[in-house]
């Protein structure tokens, strides 16, 4: 029995995202403006069933598969949204799920931290896969559960308003997303993750 943990559709990946993604990913890379598909199951070595059918039966292009023990995850993107959207219903039917079998997102941690110090900043652009950020901006920072939602909220907040893609998380027990910018812009970015974090429908998030 496989469990859906996050399933969620990005329609236009956004330019930073889609550089994020290209400095982690070990498939075929993703770029701005393609459709993108993100799983998230368990347990995780049935991501490699997962796979298989989505490569199978539709043209979709695969950005990167891992297998934890616990959790296993999958991207696919393509420029045809209607391919991204038949390789997901390809999914479900094999698996006998719906995407609203899905978890609910929930948000862990919220925090923004204005005029951030130098030495600081300088801490978070060592870990950092994304952009920079500098002595006097604004940094927020997400926590959510499950960790796939971090991909989502990272898309919807580029979308918004003009803040820096730092770090993303998508993978493993919670996921984390860093942004950075100013405070006007960061606060707007927040507003629309989290609006639409809130929209995602699913199975009620106790865990």
């Amino acid at each position: 029995m496989v469990e859906l943990r996050t399933f969620v559709y990005l329609d236009v990946l956004q330019p930073q995202l889609a550089s994020f993604l290209a400095t982690v990913s070990q498939g075929y890379l993703p770029v701005e403006e393609q459709a993108s598909l993100y799983i998230e199951i368990a347990p995780g070595i049935a991501i490699n069933r997962v796979t298989d059918i989505a490569c199978k039966q539709t043209t979709v292009e695969p950005g990167m598969q891992i297998v934890e023990r616990a959790f296993g995850v999958l991207e696919i993107h393509s420029y045809d949204q209607g391919q991204i959207r038949q390789a997901g219903e390809a999914i479900c039917n094999a698996l006998e799920i719906l995407p609203e079998d899905r978890l609910k997102p929930r948000i862990v941690s919220d925090q923004v931290i204005t005029g951030i110090e130098p030495y600081q900043a300088m801490l978070i652009n060592r870990m950092r896969h994304g952009n920079m950020i500098l002595k006097g901006q604004t940094l927020y920072i997400l926590e959510t559960h499950p960790a796939g939602y971090a991909i989502f909220a990272a898309n919807e907040a580029e979308k918004a308003a003009n803040i820096n893609l730092l770090e993303m998380r998508a993978v493993g027990a919670f996921g984390r997303l860093y942004l950075g910018g100013s405070e006007a812009d960061i606060l707007e970015a927040r507003k629309a993750l989290i609006a639409a974090l809130e929209s995602v429908t699913g199975r009620e998030n106790r865990e």
